[in-house]
């Protein structure tokens, strides 16, 4: 866990962060404790209660024991849907138009690598269709005809 006081997209670097890097995504260190307390009461009271009734009804304690467990990994998954409503991602998505010319460099770098670009003739309505639907037909259609060649 890192503790870098990670804003948030769009922050202010005045405004107060209480944000952390926990494996790998930022988390609201307020929510993540809310949700250790609520998972923590969740899953302890399901344990217990089904513990108790487990009890009576099971032929053994170790059973009884056992079901009780598997109420409480239930009881872990319902706090984490609690959990997961209570408090929403925090992470904006912004798509964002993009400076066309890396995939000029991408092409030149995979035709550095691979020797080709390959030929549009051997590409299958499906694929060509693919290549239009994201946006990159026209890209690899404008590559210099002297670097796209037969496989």
């Amino acid at each position: 866990m890192s503790s870098n006081s990670i804003p948030p997209p769009g922050a202010t670097r005045d405004a107060p962060t209480h944000f952390v890097e926990l494996w790998g995504d930022v988390v609201d260190t307020r929510h993540l404790a809310g949700a250790i307390v609520i998972a923590a009461i969740i899953s302890v009271t399901t344990y217990l209660v089904a513990g108790r009734l487990f009890a009576s009804l099971a032929p053994t304690p170790a059973l009884a024991q056992a079901y009780a467990m598997l109420a409480g990994l239930g009881g872990c998954v319902v706090s984490g849907a609690v959990c997961a409503k209570l408090f929403p991602p925090k992470r904006d998505v912004v798509d964002e138009a993009v400076d066309p010319h890396w995939r000029d460099e991408a092409l030149a770098q995979l035709e550095s690598e691979t020797g080709t670009l390959g030929d549009f003739a051997s590409l299958s309505p499906a694929t060509l269709a693919e290549l239009k639907e994201v946006g990159l037909y026209e890209t690899f259609a404008a590559a210099p005809a002297a670097t796209v060649k037969e496989v």
